[in-house]
């Protein structure tokens, strides 16, 4: 048994329904505040204790796991939706005036941190959490773009493409129906990769108030409302942050094993 695949495939479901969950159940609602309960520590009302405003932090992290996976998910999701068609098109058409205007435009947006171009948006923009979804999703076309690119050009010189070509498919229906299935072992791992990036970029925004916007939970915002009561209730900031770390190293792990399962050289060494 892969032990990657299986720990990451474990932590990660367990976000996933906690997100899930929260869409018909919660222990407490997480918009009420109940001030005389505030700062409780982990009890057997509160699993989790509360914060500074009465609400129970468990409701709140299942209900910040469901907007930290959305946007992270779809962020994934625009980066696969154009990346992947700008990529297999650069490689269909490699040397050409249109692969240096792709490529060059990736190198571009390379060129600056994805968290400063977040930022950038969404302070013109205004802060929210489809903005941080656009800001985010923006900097992954690039790196879906250069991942088909670079798993295409590998395949456009083999027999069974030769063949296609011979046949009189044009280079479109070739991308789609013989190259794309064959490099989407790489989008499925490099998406994994990219969903727990998103994860922390959208953190990341919603701790410096760019992200999603209360009383919807968040938690880089669970993280910078705790940080002047670290010393007084450091449940506060324990709790989001490890929701964060185990929901980005259960990914990671997730990609690490699904990366070994689908490369023919480990699976050569294996045998």
């Amino acid at each position: 048994m892969n032990r990657s695949l299986f720990l990451g495939g474990l932590l990660s479901g367990i976000m996933l329904l906690l997100a899930i969950a929260s869409f018909v159940w919660t222990p407490f609602d997480h918009a009420v505040m109940n001030i005389p309960d505030k700062l409780q520590t982990p009890n057997a009302t509160h699993w989790l204790g509360t914060d500074h405003f009465g609400r129970d932090i468990l409701s709140m992290v299942m209900v910040g796991a469901r907007t930290s996976l959305a946007v992270a998910l779809l962020a994934v999701g625009i980066g696969v939706g154009l990346g992947v068609p700008l990529g297999l098109a650069a490689a269909a058409t490699r040397g050409s005036w249109l692969d240096e205007v792709i490529m060059r435009g990736n190198d571009l947006v390379f060129a600056f941190p994805s968290l400063v171009i977040a930022i950038l948006i969404t302070a013109v923009f205004g802060p929210s959490a489809t903005n941080a979804i656009i800001a985010i999703g923006i900097f992954n076309i690039p790196v879906f773009a250069r991942v088909a690119r670079g798993g295409s050009l590998s395949l456009w010189s083999r027999e069974f493409i030769l063949t296609a070509r011979v046949a009189g498919k044009s280079r479109a229906r070739i991308s789609a129906e013989h190259i794309l299935p064959n490099i989407a072992n790489l989008l499925i791992v490099q998406g994994t990769i990219q969903f727990s990036l998103g994860i922390l970029a959208e953190a990341g925004l919603s701790y410096v108030g760019l992200g999603a916007q209360p009383p919807t939970p968040s938690w880089g915002r669970m993280l910078a409302e705790a940080q002047t009561l670290v010393s007084l209730a450091p449940h506060l900031a324990i709790v989001p942050g490890l929701a964060i770390i185990l929901t980005v190293v259960g990914l990671n792990l997730l990609g690490d094993g699904l990366r070994d399962r689908f490369d023919p050289r480990l699976m050569e060494g294996r045998a």
